[in-house]
C-alpha cells in the first residue's frame, strides 16, 4: 500500500467518524442541548462556546500528533533531525501565547456567566413569581406549594413564562436537584436551605432527577415537570384540592421513610410551615440569654 493511498484511507476514516458523530448528536436525546427555558438556553450556549473554544486547542494537537507520528516514523529516513527546536522563540511563543489567550477568554466568560447564572439571582419578568419548596427524601422528591397549600411527590406542575422561585433542602443525605432542559443543578443538604430560579418558556413534560448518588434507590429518584398554561395549572391545583388526601405530620413521617420507585402522589393540603419544620429538625439547641447570663455568673464565681 503506497503512501498516497494510506493518506486517503486515513482521511476517509476521519470523515466517516466525524459524520457519524454529527449524525448521533443530531438525533440523540441530550436534554441539556434541548433547553426549554431561558436559563437552560444560556447554559447550553455556554457549553457550546466552551466546547468550540476547547476544539481550537484539541484539534490542532491531535492533528500534529498524527502528523509527527507519520513524519518521524522509523521508516522515514528523510525526516529532518532538529534537536535545537526546543529553544526556538517563535515555537515557544505560539505554544504559550495561544493557550494564554484562550484561558483569558474563558476567565472573562466564566466571570460573566457566574453572575448571570447565579441560582440566587431572581429572574426579570412582568409575571408574579411562583414559590415552590423542594425536599429531597429517600428516594423521592417532595414539592410543596406554600401559597396554594398543596404538595406532590415526584411531579411538578408549573405555568409557562412564569419565574419559579425554588427553595430547596434535604430531609436525608446530601442530594442534587436537576432539571436539565430548564437549567440548573443545585445541591440540597439537611438543615440548609438554598435557592434556584428557573422558568419554562415552552409547554411540555420535562425530565428531572437526582444528580448525586444517594443510595440503593438513586436510579429511581426521578420526577416529571410539566409546564402548561395558567389555566392548566389552576385546573390541576383544583383537582388536587378535590383529592381529599391531606399531608399531615404523621403521613409526612411515613413518606420520609426510605422507599424506591415511588409513584406520583398529590396532597390536597399541607401542615403550616412544613418546610420550616423540616429545616428545624437539624438545628442545634439555641442558647438563651438567661442561660448565657447564668454561665457568666458561674464563671465570675469561679474567679
Amino acid at each position: 500500500m503506497n503512501k498516497k493511498l494510506k493518506i486517503i484511507i486515513f482521511i476517509l476514516l476521519a470523515l466517516i467518524a466525524v459524520t457519524l458523530a454529527i449524525g448521533y448528536l443530531k438525533h440523540a436525546n441530550i436534554p441539556v442541548l434541548e433547553p426549554k427555558g431561558s436559563i437552560g438556553e444560556k447554559e447550553k450556549n455556554l457549553i457550546v462556546f466552551a466546547l468550540v473554544l476547547s476544539l481550537v486547542v484539541v484539534l490542532p494537537v491531535y492533528a500534529l500528533l498524527f502528523a509527527f507520528a507519520w513524519r518521524y516514523r522509523a521508516s522515514n529516513k528523510k525526516a529532518k533531525y532538529s534537536p535545537d527546536l526546543s529553544g526556538n522563540w517563535l515555537v515557544e511563543a505560539v505554544w504559550w501565547l495561544i493557550p494564554s489567550i484562550l484561558i483569558a477568554i474563558l476567565s472573562v466568560v466564566t466571570w460573566n456567566s457566574s453572575h448571570q447564572l447565579d441560582p440566587y439571582r431572581s429572574l426579570a419578568s412582568d409575571k408574579q413569581p411562583m414559590n415552590i419548596q423542594v425536599v429531597a427524601l429517600d428516594w423521592k422528591w417532595l414539592f410543596i406549594y406554600p401559597d396554594q397549600h398543596i404538595a406532590s411527590v415526584n411531579y411538578l406542575q408549573v405555568p409557562t413564562n412564569t419565574p419559579i422561585n425554588f427553595q430547596l433542602t434535604s430531609d436525608s443525605v446530601m442530594n442534587s436537584f436537576w432539571l436539565p432542559q430548564l437549567g440548573g443543578q443545585i445541591y440540597t443538604m439537611p438543615g440548609m436551605s438554598t435557592q434556584l430560579h428557573l422558568i419554562a418558556n415552552k409547554a411540555g413534560s420535562y425530565y428531572g432527577s437526582s444528580a448525586n448518588i444517594s443510595g440503593n434507590g438513586f436510579a429511581g429518584m426521578t420526577f416529571t415537570a410539566k409546564a402548561g398554561s395558567e389555566s392548566d395549572f389552576n385546573n390541576w391545583m383544583k383537582s388536587v384540592k378535590h383529592q381529599d388526601q391531606p399531608l399531615t405530620m404523621s403521613s409526612y413521617d411515613q413518606l420520609a421513610k426510605p422507599s424506591q420507585n415511588n409513584p406520583v402522589v398529590v396532597y390536597s393540603s399541607t401542615p403550616p410551615n412544613l418546610y420550616d419544620s423540616i429545616m428545624s429538625k437539624y438545628m442545634g439547641p439555641m442558647t438563651t440569654g438567661h442561660s448565657e447570663h447564668a454561665d457568666m455568673q458561674g464563671m465570675g464565681g469561679m474567679q
